[in-house]
């Protein structure tokens, strides 16, 4: 197939590796010239450009720029298009940029990756990011199934676990595990931020390690990311971050009345839960 891909960073530079290792032709485009030039040369497109024109003969087109350019994408991209190309992106939230671009491009299919590295751009691209690690799909009942199936047809041999969903249970589900957890890294590293004493601070730094880098690499990524998600999925990361801060009270509660018992067996129960999500 003839593939194009707009947003040449980590996603879109992996996917590109990806499907051309596969025997397709990718076309990508990107707004800086030099992103072009290192896609070409990595080998991640064939060929790229600045103008959305040049995906106009393409079968499927993976759009891979921040939430807040899926939209405007489609609609540059809409004048070139033949009605029989199959337009996906890979953007993490999900509700709002079907409910937007359904009414605009009926053969849409919303999908989103959940893989990535605290590195971004395309010199982050790597072959095999996706393998093994979720990838949903949201269609609706609108979504003709010719279009399901040719994403579909793209996305198997890259051995990613398909997944299906609506996109409002997406929404919720990608809160408390992707969302929030961005929100609550990020306020980790403000707080070691808010140290008062250097030499506290400096000691900290210096002795921070697997703990400290473990739970502190999604607050440390890409910050147009993190607004991103909560400005597109305001709702529901208001409701994870409510719900965390209810147990984090219930902590801080159980601590300040050493009721050490009851906070064993919080411990107890995250320790037992955990599995279930790895």
């Amino acid at each position: 197939m003839q593939i194009g891909i707009v947003g040449l960073g980590l996603i879109g530079g992996s996917l590109g590796l990806d499907l051309r290792s596969q025997g397709h032709t990718v076309l990508g485009v990107s707004r800086r010239p030099r992103t072009c030039e290192i896609a070409v040369a990595r080998g991640a497109v064939d060929t790229a450009e600045t103008d959305v024109s040049l995906l106009s003969d393409t079968d499927v087109i993976f759009i891979c720029t921040p939430i807040a350019q899926i939209v405007p994408t489609v609609q540059q991209l809409i004048p070139h298009l033949t009605p029989s190309t199959v337009l996906t992106d890979v953007g993490s939230v999900k509700a709002a940029i079907v409910n937007e671009i359904a009414p605009l491009w009926s053969n849409f299919v919303g999908g989103h990756p959940m893989a990535g590295t605290a590195d971004s751009g395309i010199e982050a691209a790597v072959h095999g990011l996706l393998v093994g690690n979720p990838y949903v799909l949201t269609p609706t009942n609108t979504t003709p199934e010719a279009a399901i199936a040719r994403v579909e047809l793209l996305l198997r041999p890259l051995q990613v676990k398909l997944f299906h969903c609506e996109p409002e249970d997406h929404d919720r589900a990608v809160a408390a595990i992707s969302h929030l957890p961005v929100m609550v890294s990020a306020s980790l590293i403000a707080t070691c931020l808010d140290e008062s004493d250097s030499r506290v601070l400096k000691l900290a730094e210096a002795l921070a390690s697997s703990g400290f880098r473990d739970t502190s690499r999604v607050g440390g990524g890409n910050p147009e990311l993190g607004l991103m998600m909560a400005q597109y999925n305001k709702p529901e990361v208001l409701r994870s971050l409510l719900s965390y801060r209810k147990h984090l009270d219930n902590i801080i509660d159980l601590i300040e009345q050493e009721r050490w018992t009851e906070l064993k067996a919080v411990f107890s129960r995250t320790q037992a839960g955990r599995s279930d999500f790895l």
